[in-house]
């Protein structure tokens, strides 16, 4: 396997993992608030990352970046706040669309900051990505709403994440990133939390436990991932998400989707799996002449 498709294939692990995490956030905010399931998020994860890399704390707690690592944090924080009150506010899939606006600007942030080419079939595979997730969501059919500035936020704040996550990454440890994105969250959000705080029964302990998994497993594989690839080849991917994002409304929230919304979702698809048949085209072609 080549670089570039563990790189796409660690993505869209990372996709997984971020939508059963936003899954569960919208469940638990239900039971016990908004707040305080950004909070167990990030609480939790500091928790997982601290105890894994204990007995190589000093190592990993060593940074060449902690001015940018303080700016990834309070980033990807501001990402998961306004997601996550957009989600409880409107439904999974839709929030999951309107913050899929993030490719576009990773891809043209990636070309502008951090040098990247921006090929035809990178172009392409957003172009037709997009296409497809105008078609879920459908622009007039109501899915806008006041509500929609929330996940509209969460994609600017995810896409600056991505690309100093990508320079970072290339540089350093992915713990390392890990560790400083969950510490930092953990700090802040545990000065806040107490004013908002509800009792926990045990499902919503179950779901705190479950959202501070799949955080960090989901946090791991997208920092590994723009470690071995480059943010623009990768952006596409990210729209594999509103095909998971449909799935856990489904099985959770009795959201089902419409004839569009599969529709986009077959388009998504075929667009990632176009982008991806095309890096490696290239790849190979330098072993063949």
């Amino acid at each position: 396997m080549t670089q570039k498709s563990t790189a796409i294939l660690l993505m869209i692990a990372a996709i997984f993992f971020f939508a059963a995490m936003d899954a569960t956030a919208k469940e638990l905010s239900q039971r016990v608030g908004t707040v305080q399931a950004i909070w167990a998020r990030y609480a939790g994860q500091a928790v997982m990352v601290f105890l894994i890399v204990l007995p190589r704390l000093k190592t990993v707690a060593r940074t060449r970046y902690p001015g940018l690592q303080f700016f990834r944090s309070v980033i990807l924080m501001g990402a998961t706040g306004c997601f996550f009150f957009g989600i409880s506010n409107i439904g999974l899939a839709e929030a999951t669309a309107i913050m899929d606006v993030n490719p576009v600007l990773i891809t043209l942030g990636a070309a502008l900051f951090l040098g990247e080419p921006l090929g035809p079939r990178r172009a392409m595979g957003i172009a037709v990505s997009l296409i497809g997730a105008l078609i879920i969501i459908r622009p007039g059919s109501g899915v806008f709403s006041a509500y929609a500035l929330f996940p509209l936020g969460a994609a600017i704040c995810y896409s600056a994440y991505n690309l100093v996550t990508r320079y970072v990454g290339m540089k350093e440890d992915p713990w390392t990133s890990l560790l400083y994105t969950a510490a930092f969250g953990a700090l802040i959000l545990s000065c806040i939390v107490p004013f908002y705080w509800q009792p926990l029964d045990l499902a919503a302990f179950g779901l705190l436990i479950l959202l501070a998994t799949f955080g960090t497993v989901s946090q791991l594989l997208l920092i590994k991932s723009l470690s071995l690839g480059e943010a623009g080849m990768l952006a596409p991917f990210a729209y594999v998400g509103l095909i998971f994002a449909t799935l856990w409304g489904m099985v959770f929230f009795d959201e089902y989707p419409d004839v569009w919304t599969i529709v986009g979702a077959l388009v998504i698809v075929a667009s990632g799996l176009y982008v991806w048949h095309r890096e490696n085209a290239q790849d190979a072609q330098p072993q063949r002449s």
